[in-house]
This record gives C-alpha cells, sequence and structure tokens, in this order.
C-alpha cells in the first residue's frame, strides 16, 4: 500500500502539475490532500502561476483518487466546484493496520490533539513546515507544502509505503524519513 500526502497547493497551477506528475511517477494509489487547496490566504503572497481554475480542472480529473480535508481557506464554493468531497475537518485512514488522523491542522494539531490513542499518527499540513517527529504516544507528520513552504523547506510531499513515511521535495531527494 502507497500513499502520497500533500498540502497548502493554495492554488498554484505549476505545484499542482508537479505534485500530480509526482503522484504518477510514485505509482500511489491514492492523494491524501490535507487542505488549503484553490485559495493562497489573506497572509500569503501569490504562489507561482496563481491559477485556481486550472487546479480544479487537475484535480478533478483524479476525483475517484483523492482523499481530502478542509484547511483554512477552503469555502462552500471551493465544494461546488471540486468532484470529491473537501469540507471534512479530518480522514480517519487504516493503513497497514495504523490509524492516520489526518487534517489541515488549523483545528486539530499537537496543541489541541483529536481523540488520538497511543501509537496512532496525526498528520496535518497548515504551518508549511515539514515534520516527522516521534512525541509522547503518538507520531506527528506534516509534509510541508506543495506551494508556498516556509523556514526555508523546498516544496515537498509526503509517501507512506511499508511502515516507512518519507518527506521528498520534488527532486525526489528525501528530506526526512521516520519509520512509523
Amino acid at each position: 500500500m502507497k500513499y502520497m500526502f500533500a498540502s497548502d497547493v493554495h492554488g498554484s497551477a505549476y505545484y499542482c502539475r508537479k505534485m500530480l506528475d509526482t503522484y504518477r511517477e510514485e505509482k500511489a494509489e491514492r492523494l491524501v490532500l490535507l487542505g488549503d487547496l484553490l485559495y493562497h490566504g489573506p497572509r500569503n503572497d501569490l504562489p507561482k502561476d496563481y491559477a485556481p481554475k486550472e487546479v480544479i480542472s487537475m484535480l478533478n480529473a483524479l476525483k475517484r483518487e483523492i482523499y481530502a480535508v478542509r484547511g483554512n481557506c477552503e469555502a462552500e464554493v471551493d465544494q461546488m466546484v471540486l468532484q470529491f468531497p473537501v469540507m471534512a475537518d479530518y480522514c480517519i485512514l487504516n493503513l497497514d493496520g495504523r490509524t492516520f488522523y489526518a487534517t489541515h491542522g488549523h483545528i486539530y494539531n499537537e496543541n489541541n490533539l483529536p481523540p488520538v490513542q497511543d501509537g496512532d499518527i496525526l498528520i496535518h499540513g497548515h504551518t508549511h513546515v515539514l515534520r516527522a517527529e516521534q512525541k509522547e504516544g503518538y507520531i506527528l507528520l506534516n509534509p510541508g507544502s506543495v506551494s508556498i513552504p516556509k523556514e526555508g523547506n523546498p516544496p515537498t510531499y509526503g509517501i507512506y509505503e511499508n511502515g516507512v513515511f518519507l518527506i521528498r521535495d520534488f527532486e525526489g531527494n528525501i528530506v526526512k524519513q521516520i519509520n512509523l
């Protein structure tokens, strides 16, 4: 089982294209989008090739392969144009017997934990800062941002396969790895 996790596209057609090309190259079974798909938000500069209508078209083409959660920039109008659900605050995935609590991070995060149990995995975006850490009782993952990374990080995404979570840049370099 191989899943790709990505967050914070923010309407960038350039980075959405890179993300989807990488998804195909990785041959992942599903693409899990952790929110902030179309709008750049009032605190961010416009990302490279800001073109939400192009992003809509690219994502809708993969509507049967995407799981998505609502970010703080999603609105009901986004659901009107996207052909897959995007308004849930979280998604619970069971991958290889491990529980992944996938969310954007603006509501549930390490300072406001969802109902995780010992050994569960909390994965979110929102901060635009990649993380892969063992915390007390759970694992915290953040694949970083596809289009507007922060704290000097490159644009990144995450791959889960065979009990290993990798964070990679779009050149294929492993930026961070954690064995789950």
